[in-house]
């Protein structure tokens, strides 16, 4: 485990459960029933977040703006959501006693190399957006190797030092999950976690973005349409593979599947696009399921004299900046990085075990392709 020196924002200000200042819109004394929450230990299990949004007539996320502050929303909608706390009588779910916190911290547990992790724009990304729901909150950025989390981290991230935690990569320690909610401390994974495990997350929708860009392929007239596939251990990796797979049995075109594996990173690509090309010289076409490897078979077919797109088409996975510079531009899948990080924070306010926010993914058509 590295602590990194990477804290965004400022300490939030101490302070208890939020006021309602808006009386309902019928007219009901303000907070009349509403609980005193000086002693939040004592206080009986209560009306979930999502039971006052159901209330109100909005989504839980907007219920979570409203109650924490941490975004604008119309005066009507706010007004809502605050009568309906009030007369469920909700109170911000908080820990036990012995390991009650307000820290004003989010710990962001990256499992990645350290130099890879702060090289990549995606974990940036991912930052920027969740900052954006929690302006008032610090985000403390860890990294972690794989395997077994080591004592020094589960020791911090347990110890009453952060007010919620996300997971973001490929985890590695299927008990890690347990012993936060164990200790009361919420956790959200970035992306789909093992089916072993119920845990909230947030995820792409990989799959479909994956199909939409091979069916993108089929109708400009490919018919050699290989793919540099993620590692198969990871749910981004899976998932684009089998959208991937998908998309080859939709046109009936199954039995010609060529896929070559990767790491998500540039290198990799290059060697998986000398690897299709030994192995499938008619190869015409190749979706990856990465910007870096895509970007990484476009130098693969540059130094085979390969025109792109006339010889072979190329498609990446994710929008990054280095899409729109590349030459040609890279046509890719673009997935809403910065809207991952908010919803995970958002869903860190009322992490129910096994729910799963998955957002959409579009096709992004430039020049290669």
């Amino acid at each position: 485990m590295h602590p990194l020196p990477h804290i965004v924002g400022a300490p939030r200000q101490p302070g208890g459960t939020l006021p309602f200042p808006t009386p309902c819109p019928d007219g009901t004394p303000d907070a009349a029933n509403a609980p005193n929450p000086a002693d939040p230990a004592s206080t009986p299990p209560g009306p979930t977040l999502a039971q006052v949004a159901a209330r109100a007539g909005v989504s839980s996320a907007t219920a979570s703006r409203v109650l924490n502050r941490s975004a604008p929303v119309s005066a009507e909608i706010a007004a809502r959501v605050e009568c309906a706390a009030r007369e469920l009588s909700y109170v911000r779910r908080r820990a036990p006693a012995a390991t009650a916190r307000d820290t004003g911290a989010i710990a962001v547990v990256a499992f990645a190399d350290v130099l890879r992790f702060h090289a990549d724009p995606f974990p940036v990304r991912l930052l920027a957006g969740a900052q954006r729901v929690v302006p008032d909150r610090e985000l403390v950025v860890l990294t972690a190797g794989p395997g077994p989390a080591r004592p020094s981290l589960v020791r911090y991230l347990c110890g009453g030092h952060v007010d919620g935690v996300l997971l973001v990569g490929r985890w590695g320690d299927p008990a890690l999950p347990g012993l936060l909610q164990a200790a009361g401390v919420p956790v959200v994974s970035l992306g789909r976690p093992p089916q072993s495990q119920r845990l909230a997350h947030v995820d792409a929708d990989n799959l479909s973005g994956a199909r939409a860009a091979v069916n993108l392929l089929h109708r400009a007239g490919r018919r050699r349409i290989a793919t540099i596939a993620g590692p198969p251990d990871t749910a981004a990796g899976a998932d684009r593979l089998a959208g991937y797979r998908r998309a080859m049995a939709d046109q009936g075109d199954p039995a010609r599947c060529a896929v070559a594996y990767g790491d998500f990173g540039s290198r990799s690509g290059e060697h998986a696009m000398l690897r299709l090309l030994d192995q499938y010289p008619d190869v015409d076409a190749v979706f990856a399921a990465s910007d870096a490897m895509a970007m990484g078979a476009l130098r693969a077919l540059h130094r085979l004299g390969r025109r792109v797109p006339d010889d072979v088409a190329v498609i990446g996975f994710d929008d990054s900046p280095a899409a729109a510079t590349a030459r040609p531009g890279l046509t890719t899948v673009r997935q809403p990085v910065e809207d991952l990080g908010a919803r995970a924070v958002e869903l860190l306010q009322d992490p129910v075990p096994g729910r799963a926010v998955v957002l959409p993914t579009h096709l992004v058509v430039r020049q290669s392709c």
